[in-house]
C-alpha cells in the first residue's frame, strides 16, 4: 500500500489555522477601528462607520458584538490589556526609571481612549460593571512591578502605592475637554512623576 503523503495532514489542518488567524485579525481590526471612531465621533457613531474603517461588513460587527455596549466594553478591555502588556516589555528593554516613565506615557494614552468612552462607561449599563475591577487587576500589578524596580535601583522613593498613582494621574484628566487642557494635564503628570524622585536612595 502506498504511503499517505505527509502533506495531507498539514493541508487539512492549515485551513483551520488560517480561519482562526483571519478571524482574529478581523476582530483586532474591528476593535482598533472602533477605538478610533469612538475617539473621533463618540460611542454613538454609526456601526457602518466602524465597519468601513475596519474593512469588514456590518454583519461582522453585530456577529461579534450584538449590543453596542459589548463593543464599547471590548474596546476598553483591549486597551487595558495592551497597557498592562506594555509594562514587562518596557522593563525588558529599558532601565527601570525610563521604563516607568515610558509606561506612564502609555497609561496617559489609555486615559485619552477612556475619555472617549467616558459617557458610556458611566451610563449604568450592566455590561460595564466589571470594567473597573478589570482595570485594577491588570494595571495595578503592571505599575507596581515598574515602581518596585525603579525603587530598588534607587531611581525613586520606595513605598509609592501603584493604585494611588494610577488614580492621581487619572484625576488630572477628569476635567480635560480640549487639547489645551490635555497639554496642561500632561505637564502636571510630569511634575507628579518627577516628585517620585524625592527621598530616593
Amino acid at each position: 500500500m502506498a504511503e499517505k503523503p505527509a502533506s495531507i495532514h498539514s493541508a487539512e489542518a492549515a485551513p483551520g489555522r488560517r480561519v482562526r488567524a483571519d478571524a482574529q485579525r478581523s476582530l483586532d481590526a474591528l476593535l482598533a477601528a472602533a477605538k478610533e471612531v469612538f475617539a473621533r465621533s463618540g460611542v454613538d457613531a454609526p456601526v457602518r462607520e466602524i465597519a468601513e474603517k475596519a474593512g469588514v461588513g456590518v454583519g461582522t460587527v453585530y456577529r461579534h458584538f450584538p449590543q453596542r455596549a459589548d463593543l464599547v466594553a471590548a474596546v476598553f478591555r483591549r486597551e487595558v490589556d495592551a497597557c498592562a502588556a506594555a509594562a514587562p516589555a518596557l522593563a525588558a528593554a529599558h532601565p527601570p526609571r525610563e521604563a516607568l516613565d515610558l509606561w506612564i506615557e502609555r497609561y496617559v494614552e489609555f486615559i485619552a481612549t477612556k475619555r472617549g468612552l467616558a459617557a458610556a462607561l458611566h451610563s449604568g449599563d450592566p455590561a460595564f460593571e466589571p470594567l473597573p475591577s478589570h482595570r485594577n487587576q491588570r494595571l495595578v500589578p503592571a505599575l507596581r512591578g515598574l515602581l518596585d524596580a525603579a525603587a530598588a535601583n534607587g531611581d525613586i522613593r520606595s513605598g509609592v502605592d501603584a493604585f494611588d498613582l494610577l488614580n492621581a494621574i487619572g484625576s488630572l484628566y477628569v476635567t480635560v475637554r480640549d487639547d489645551t487642557g490635555a497639554q496642561s494635564a500632561r505637564r502636571m503628570v510630569t511634575l507628579l512623576t518627577d516628585g517620585l524622585r524625592y527621598g530616593a536612595n
